[in-house]
């Protein structure tokens, strides 16, 4: 069968030959679906990751916006109070009347307290104020005596008078004297700390530069405090535009690089907020730059890291769903492409075989008709031999007794063949008529009884016993008598030549149900195995040694014919069993009932 498709199919057409759909095609379409599932997967990730760092992000930005509020307000208290001192002509420092203004009195304060342990340890000089008011951005910073006398100062102060040379950079002069001339400087503000044991004083100036930093370092460092901790901050830094350090809250932040984040760009104003992705101390941290503005005014760098574990969390999780979800689309899509590339060629591979079974049977049927023309035509030649071989046996046997034995054995020969011959045209003649079925109610029983009748004498030659068993059915059915007759005479024919040597036929009728009447035909024979069984009823198919096979496909298409069915029972070794199932009443009866 295989060997007969694969012929059939190579002598297609090359465009039937095709499969429905190219596996190209397919892996093509099977590609860009994948893709567009992944890429649209990717994109949903950018999405939901742009979404969640535009809340930390917004969230980064009220922290700064509140600091920058609470700033801006200390800073306006301490303008108000100082502007109020001036008018007074009061150069020193405004007195610690609210907190912004105490915070800032205390800050320098501190820087008097490192300034005085360091002149305990010996170790002041000139050198290390000038460094010292540098790094904290002061103005001047003066260590007097218990005298009045100035010790050590970053610089020196230009007098108001300029006969009066008592308060020179050599030292000379009252304490009085000097903060008298502090007081001179226009817009520089002081503050005068006094040692415990009245062995000195230190004095820390500011110029307006150096007001608005402090003013403005210690406004940030309260707002910072009045926010408090936590938040999910890693650290909070302010710088100035010199990079100093106006506040700071949580853990020391790595280094900036400037060409990283384009500080130039963000002190100008041209980028609002820079956010970016960094490792912080074994974590993932959102780090947030964004300039200060007080006083209308960029001021300053505020910086920001927000801690990403929480966020990290829910983006690996929408991560992990998307590529899950992505893989069950992907893989459900690959399986419904196998599907369809399968289904389609499966369907194909039917309809070439329906059309390989269609052209057969166009075959056969061209054949039979031949077959059927060329048997008629054979028949009349054989009955002229079969005539001529009678007459020779009759007239013309051998005078010498030694050639009448070769002579009997020869002219046998001729008529077995000649009968051979003949019983070959009958199977060609009746399996091409079979088709034409004339019905009438007929019992089978007699149908069988007749059967057995014919067949008595060979079966009993061939030591084959014969039993039957008609039992109260009511056998009475639709038939076409002869072609009936045909058929079970066949199935009990192939039941005979299955036995060897002795042995028996079983044939009993019985009532299947109220509308089926069965007919069994059991054989003690050589049986078949079950690939034998699959093609008994197969025109082409035969195991016999003589013959064309057309028996049992005769009887099964008789047998179809009535509305009827065989089923076959066999074990090879152990003998075979037919049922034939034939209806008790006609199709067109049995609609017109209904």
């Amino acid at each position: 069968m295989n060997k007969i498709r694969k012929d059939f199919w190579l002598l297609r057409p090359t465009e039937l030959r095709r499969p429905f759909l190219q596996p190209i095609a397919l892996a093509i379409v099977g590609a860009v679906f994948c893709g567009l599932i992944l890429f649209m997967g990717i994109m949903d990730l950018r999405r939901i990751d742009n979404t969640l760092i535009g809340v930390l992000e917004n969230r980064g930005l009220d922290i700064i916006g509140v600091v920058q509020r609470l700033a801006q307000e200390n800073i306006n208290t301490l303008v108000e109070t100082h502007r109020g001192n001036r008018q007074e002509s009061n150069a020193s420092l405004p007195p610690a009347e609210s907190s912004a203004q105490k915070l800032l009195v205390t800050a320098l304060a501190e820087l008097g307290r490192e300034i005085d342990n360091t002149w305990k340890s010996d170790l002041l000089s000139r050198e290390y104020l000038k460094k010292f008011t540098a790094e904290k951005g002061l103005w001047l910073v003066a260590v007097l005596n218990a005298e009045g006398k100035v010790v050590f100062q970053n610089r020196p102060l230009e007098p108001d008078n300029a006969d009066d040379d008592s308060l020179s950079a050599g030292g000379r002069g009252t304490n009085r004297d000097f903060l008298s001339q502090l007081s001179a400087q226009k817009k520089i503000g002081f503050i005068a700390l006094r040692r415990q044991d009245g062995s000195g004083t230190i004095v820390i100036a500011l110029d307006p530069d150096g007001l608005r930093f402090w003013g403005a370092k210690v406004s940030i460092e309260k707002a910072m405090s009045e926010l408090g901790g936590g938040q999910g901050l890693a650290y909070f830094v302010i710088m100035d535009q010199r990079e100093m350090i106006l506040g700071s809250a949580g853990q020391t932040p790595p280094k900036l690089i400037k060409t990283d984040i384009h500080l130039s760009q963000i002190l100008k104003g041209a980028i609002k907020v820079y956010s970016r992705k960094i490792d912080f101390q074994d974590k993932k941290v959102l780090d947030i730059v964004t300039p200060l503005y007080l006083n209308n005014q960029i001021v300053g760098l505020a910086r920001v890291g927000l801690d990403m574990t929480g966020t990290e969390k829910i983006i690996k999780e929408n991560r992990n769903s998307i590529l899950i979800f992505t893989f069950i689309v992907v893989i459900t899509a690959l399986l419904s492409i196998w599907l369809l590339y399968h289904d389609q060629n499966r369907h194909l591979a039917g309809i070439v075989e329906m059309e390989r079974q269609l052209e057969k049977a166009e075959r056969l049927s061209a054949l039979g008709q031949l077959a059927a023309g060329v048997a008629h035509e054979i028949r009349n030649p054989l009955n002229a031999i079969s005539m001529a071989s009678q007459r020779l046996k009759r007239e013309f046997q051998p005078v010498r007794e030694e050639q009448t034995k070769d002579f009997e054995t020869l002219t046998g020969v001729i008529r077995d063949e000649i009968r051979r011959l003949n019983g070959i045209i009958e199977e060609f003649l009746t399996f091409s008529k079979s088709r034409k079925l004339e019905l009438r109610d007929y019992p089978v029983t007699e149908v069988l009884q007749k059967i057995v009748n014919l067949i008595k004498e060979e079966a009993v030659s061939r030591g084959i016993t014969i039993h039957t068993r008609w039992g109260h059915a009511a056998s009475v059915i639709p038939m076409d008598m002869d072609k009936l007759q045909q058929a079970l005479l066949n199935l009990i024919k192939n039941a005979m030549e299955s036995i060897a040597g002795e042995g028996s036929i079983s044939i009993s009728v019985e009532n299947s149900s109220r509308d089926w009447i069965g007919i069994k035909i059991k054989d003690t024979g050589c049986g078949m195995s079950p690939d034998i069984i699959e093609h008994i009823f197969s025109p082409e198919y035969t195991t016999k040694e003589k013959g064309l096979g057309l028996g049992l496909a005769l009887a099964h298409e008789i047998i179809r014919g009535h509305g009827g069915d065989i089923h076959v029972m066999s074990r090879q070794g152990y003998g075979t069993t037919f049922e034939v199932v034939l209806p008790r009443e006609r199709a067109t009866d049995k609609a017109s009932k209904s």
